[in-house]
């Protein structure tokens, strides 16, 4: 059977004309007559038997019909434009692997390593979006895989254990001369990560000095942003000792207390839902990805 679909002129005229509130403007963008878009917009309405625009004298508003109508033609347009980017991107060669990643993750250990599966795989073009929480699968099909950091449990997707993680405390240099036990933090500042508020107490529990309160201190979104903030010395900091490999390397930040560390009760894993499992350019990214994980 034919599908009961609109034509992709009409579908264009529909969403600038929605985007701009002017059929005006949005015939100046698509190269055409305001005439041209209007005549579409209205063989689309004709088609749906709705009304999508309201005519105002010379403005347009969405009518409750086109606003709801909009939010799944939208999407759907730059999805349709995202494949065929990626497609003359990679040549039609090798395929393209979309990846939803954790950003420090992606942006410390993920990506300085990427240049070597390129090397591996020339005809893979690797895309990455960052997305910090589960999602659903099936609402975003563009994606072919996660990595995710949890419990191991995502609900529609395919889960491969990827490392776990040792947690370090640390800071600039010049913190750490006044430090000499963990029982030292209580007159510190102690950095904290919004999604990980018992990042302190847990590191303080395996360290022997559950008495300090783990859980004072600024606030801040992102790993990224801690690690920034305590290479300018406003504090100190829990972190994932892999985040922090480089900066401990060059001395730009120190272990207070070497040795002492907390194991995550959470993991990373490789998400992938059913649809992506026998992806070739998915396989050779995650056999790749378990050698590096592996060495590291």
């Amino acid at each position: 059977m034919a599908r009961t679909l609109p034509s992709l002129q009409a579908l264009e005229a529909f969403e600038a004309a929605a985007r701009h509130q002017s059929f005006t403007r949005a015939a100046a963008e698509l190269h055409v007559t305001q005439g041209a878009v209007s005549r579409q917009v209205q063989g689309l309405e004709a088609q749906l038997g709705l009304a999508l625009f309201h005519r105002i004298r010379q403005r347009i508003r969405l009518t409750p019909a086109g606003e709801a109508y909009l939010a799944k033609v939208r999407p759907a347009l730059d999805r349709l434009e995202a494949a065929t980017l990626e497609l003359k991107a990679s040549g039609g060669a090798g395929g393209v692997l979309n990846l939803a990643v954790l950003p420090t993750f992606a942006t410390k250990w993920l990506i300085p390593r990427i240049p070597a599966f390129t090397a591996a795989h020339p005809e893979i073009l690797v895309t990455f979006t960052t997305r910090i929480q589960a999602f659903d699968f099936d609402e975003e099909p563009e994606l072919d895989a996660a990595i995710h950091y949890g419990e191991g449990v995502w609900p529609g997707a395919r889960l491969e254990p990827l490392m776990d993680e040792r947690v370090v405390a640390v800071c600039a240099p010049a913190l750490a001369a006044a430090l000499h036990a963990p029982g030292d933090l209580a007159g510190q500042t102690l950095l904290q990560l919004l999604n990980r508020p018992q990042g302190w107490e847990e590191w303080l529990a395996a360290a022997g000095a559950p008495e300090v309160d783990g859980r004072r201190g600024p606030r801040f979104e992102s790993h990224l942003m801690v690690i920034q903030a305590a290479l300018a010395g406003l504090g100190l900091a829990v972190l994932p000792d892999f985040l922090v490999a480089d900066e401990l390397a060059a001395g730009r930040l120190v272990e207070p207390f070497p040795g002492l560390a907390a194991k995550s009760r959470r993991s990373y894993w490789l998400a992938t839902p059913e649809r992506a499992q026998d992806l070739p350019a998915l396989a050779a990214f995650r056999a790749w990805l378990l050698k590096e994980i592996e060495g590291r």
